[in-house]
Parts: C-alpha cells; sequence; structure tokens
C-alpha cells in the first residue's frame, strides 16, 4: 500500500528540507515525484527480490554505494547538513535505515540532487522539468527509469 502523499509531504519532506535549509516548492515536489516513481510511494522498499537484499532501499530507493559516497564524499565536507543527516539517523549512519526510516530516507535523497550543479528546475508545477532532472541526476542516463514513467506516476501518486 502507498503512502499518502500529502501526509508525506507535510510529516516528513518538508519538515526535512526546512531543517536543511533546502526548502522550496520544487524541491518538495522533486522528492515526492522521486519517492512515487522509484518505490510508487513506498509501495517497495528493497528493490530486490525478497530472498536477498539490496541493491536499493527505502521510498527513494538509494543505494549504497550512494548513501555511503554521500558520507564519505559530501557530508565529510559540509558540516551543516552532515549535522542534520546525523540528527535524523541512528549512531551507525548505515545504509539499511532507508527501508524503514522515512525522515533519514529524504535527507539523503535531497542531499543526492543537492550535489548536482545544475539547480533545480524552476517551477514547481513542471513534471516534465522534474522529470528530466531526477531522470539525468538521480536515475541517470543509464538507468531504466524513463522521464514519461516518472509523469505517470507523479499524476498517480502525488496529483491524487
Amino acid at each position: 500500500m502507498a503512502i499518502n502523499s500529502f501526509h508525506l509531504r507535510i510529516c516528513v519532506i518538508r519538515p526535512i528540507l526546512k531543517d536543511l535549509g533546502l526548502w522550496s516548492p520544487v524541491a518538495e515536489n522533486l522528492l515526492l515525484g522521486t519517492a512515487a516513481q522509484e518505490s510508487h510511494m513506498g509501495t517497495y522498499l528493497d528493490q530486490a527480490d525478497p530472498t536477498r537484499e539490496g541493491p536499493a532501499f527505502g521510498i527513494f530507493q538509494i543505494e549504497k554505494a550512494t548513501h555511503d559516497d554521500i558520507w564519505e564524499n559530501y557530508l565529510a565536507y559540509q558540516e551543516n547538513y552532515a549535522r542534520v543527516a546525523r540528527s535524523y539517523s541512528l549512531p551507525t549512519y548505515s545504509y539499511k535505515q532507508l527501508a524503514g526510516n522515512l525522515y533519514y530516507g529524504a535527507v539523503i535523497a535531497r542531499l543526492i540532487y543537492r550535489r548536482v550543479k545544475e539547480p533545480l528546475p524552476t517551477d514547481p508545477n513542471d513534471i516534465k522539468a522534474m522529470a528530466r532532472y531526477w531522470k539525468l541526476h538521480y536515475n541517470t542516463p543509464l538507468g531504466k527509469g524513463t522521464v514519461e514513467e516518472f509523469e505517470a506516476n507523479y499524476k498517480r501518486f502525488v496529483q491524487l
């Protein structure tokens, strides 16, 4: 069963973005769209089959390597963001928290986008622009997801 997008917006994503000092309507909608595309708004918490772990976890489907890279090569140099990430994490900062800790997953997902040099799209209602940004910077050009899927899942799970 999917997570209610309004509750995810108000109870998880908006407070996290504000704590990071990175709130904007576009950032909020981009994270909602990412959750809609990556996990069908929380329907799937583990990308693999149930007999094995990984490779991606949580509502934002973040891979262990990406999680670890955020800590080693970004948060090591961004103390303000690292402080917020620590405040929402168990002491281990483990990627395994991504499956069950919505706050921590939202922090890491936003920081994945924050590392990108290209600014976020400007219009919070331009689903296509957010879909292109997600594809290029989150899913990557070689990833299986498509801009069209993102748009369809955004409309399905976020624009109820």
